[in-house]
């Protein structure tokens, strides 16, 4: 299948003889002593007084052709596990949000962990969605619990594969440990460790910080499933170009690959990116912005050049509502990421530049997703799809409705959406004239007020309850006073407050 592309071949080119020489003779500042020694022992030039590490061209060349050309993230059930590349991109919920749209009030608060367990419930029976990227942080995990209170709910309730980013390692062993317990033991969850990592070890330009570069290296020693994510600031960290930028994330990319295959020699990973450029006007972060799916068509390009999967958050949107601005950000970066041939697109439920989770564009988003996934199936050409005997046969004034192909092709050669409206006005007004954010919140709730079919049975979960003491109670329970939309009475939607914000890592 041909994808639209960007760059010529000497483009590409020029960027990865560009992103070598940055490499080489600029290098980065490596927080991590351990990450310094690293790179000393494979041949990169040290200085630990300055703690810059220059990587020779001949050294990047060497380990970034060993990741290895696929990478496969795995479920609590097998039959959910995804490898990719493959034909249909891989799609993701987006993560880490610090605020959710309350279903009942419609007003934003701090997420909790009772909210991911539901997200996590309604995030296993939306089949656009490949893959639980945590949505939102847990304001009420108990002291030394953070990221075990945001696996746990989500594990507890998906069996589809779950990934978030952790702050250290001890973090990482917990949320380990946890994966043992629901496996039944050590061995059984090491013969198929079905829990997914995340890190942002590069903080551009051209820094890796202590933490994350710290789990990086673990997670690539102990062959963890985890991958990296540049999330440069165009304007701001990086220069204010299209290809000034991509010419530093790509040297930040083979930076990261290269002390990943360091410190394990064919440690799976993603170019997987997060680029945005500041709207200068006001400094205003933009991930909604049309520029960051024009650079996912050259990192596109880029990772079939270096022969690894390639992933990008596409679908982001800086509306803090569910409204035009959030239907053409959220709609145009990952069908163009699709028509670029995007592995893994990161893009499901959140609202106010990755802020604050919504239910109900969660549902939308799941529909997005659906049709993406319509797009890259492709046309479908055949001499039998061509249909030119049926076309004779009908003739000239025919009719086609009646024809038996018809019936054969109409649930699969076109996408049915569920949510999007497409009666006539005066149908759609005597039901209520309703809005697509209250149809899905309606199927949000009709979701999550049935029984979850994916949570883990009772004796597995007291066996993580007897380990871990004060464990958040992660069971996917509906609101009290979250009833469905009357849409009859055209309910309004109600008015929300500004969301209160804080710092957080980016995974």
């Amino acid at each position: 299948m041909d994808f639209f592309s960007y760059l010529s071949s000497d483009d590409i080119q020029y960027v990865h003889d560009a992103s070598l020489e940055i490499l080489d003779q600029v290098g980065l500042l490596v927080r991590n002593e351990k990450a310094r020694r690293r790179f000393a022992e494979h041949g990169a030039v040290v200085d630990h007084a300055t703690e810059i590490v220059r990587i020779p061209a001949s050294v990047v060349e060497k380990y970034r052709k060993l990741v290895p050309p696929t990478i496969t993230l795995r479920g609590r059930d097998p039959a959910f596990d995804i490898t990719f590349p493959r034909k249909l991109p891989v799609i993701a919920t987006a993560s880490s949000a610090p605020d959710i749209v309350d279903p009942v009030t419609g007003v934003t608060r701090r997420s909790r962990s009772d909210d991911i367990a539901r997200i996590a419930h309604l995030v296993n029976q939306l089949e656009g969605f490949d893959l639980f990227s945590i949505s939102t942080l847990a304001d009420d995990a108990p002291k030394d619990q953070f990221s075990l209170s945001r696996f746990y709910p989500a594990l507890k309730n998906c069996v589809k594969p779950c990934r978030t980013s952790v702050y250290d390692i001890r973090e990482a062993r917990q949320v380990l440990k946890l994966g043992e317990l629901i496996a039944g033991s050590a061995d059984a969850f090491w013969e198929r460790p079905f829990i997914n990592f995340g890190y942002c070890s590069i903080v551009s330009p051209l820094t890796m910080d202590f933490d994350s570069t710290e789990t990086l290296m673990f997670f690539a020693e102990n062959d963890i499933t985890a991958y990296g994510t540049v999330a440069p600031m165009g304007g701001l960290s990086t220069p204010m170009s299209l290809p000034g930028m991509l010419t530093l994330m790509n040297a930040e990319w083979l930076a990261a690959a290269t002390l990943a295959q360091m410190s394990k020699p064919g440690t799976a990973q993603i170019y997987n990116f997060l680029p945005v450029f500041a709207d200068m006007r006001d400094g205003a972060y933009a991930p909604g912005a049309i520029e960051i799916g024009m650079m996912n068509s050259a990192v596109c390009q880029m990772a079939r050049f270096y022969n690894v999967p390639s992933g990008g958050y596409l679908g982001l949107t800086n509306s803090k509502i569910s409204d035009a601005q959030a239907g053409f950000e959220k709609g145009m970066s990952p069908l163009m990421g699709a028509l670029s041939g995007v592995d893994f697109i990161v893009m499901g439920g959140l609202l106010d530049a990755l802020m604050s989770f919504d239910f109900a564009q969660a549902t939308i988003d799941n529909e997005i997703a659906l049709m993406i996934k319509r797009v890259r199936e492709g046309f479908g050409f055949s001499r039998d799809s061509a249909s030119l005997e049926e076309i004779k046969e009908t003739g000239p004034a025919g009719m086609f409705a009646a024809n038996p192909a018809t019936l054969e092709r109409m649930h699969s050669a076109t996408f049915m959406p569920e949510l999007a409206d497409r009666k006539l006005r005066e149908q759609w007004q005597q039901e209520g004239s309703s809005t697509i954010h209250q149809r899905a919140l309606n199927k949000a709730f009709d979701i999550l007020s049935s029984t979850n079919p994916a949570a883990l049975e009772p004796d597995v979960d007291a066996r993580i309850r007897a380990e871990f003491d004060g464990l958040v109670a992660g069971d996917s329970v509906l609101p009290e006073g979250w009833n469905r939309f009357d849409v009859g009475g055209a309910t309004a939607q109600r008015e929300r407050r500004p969301s209160r914000r804080r710092g957080r890592k980016a995974s």
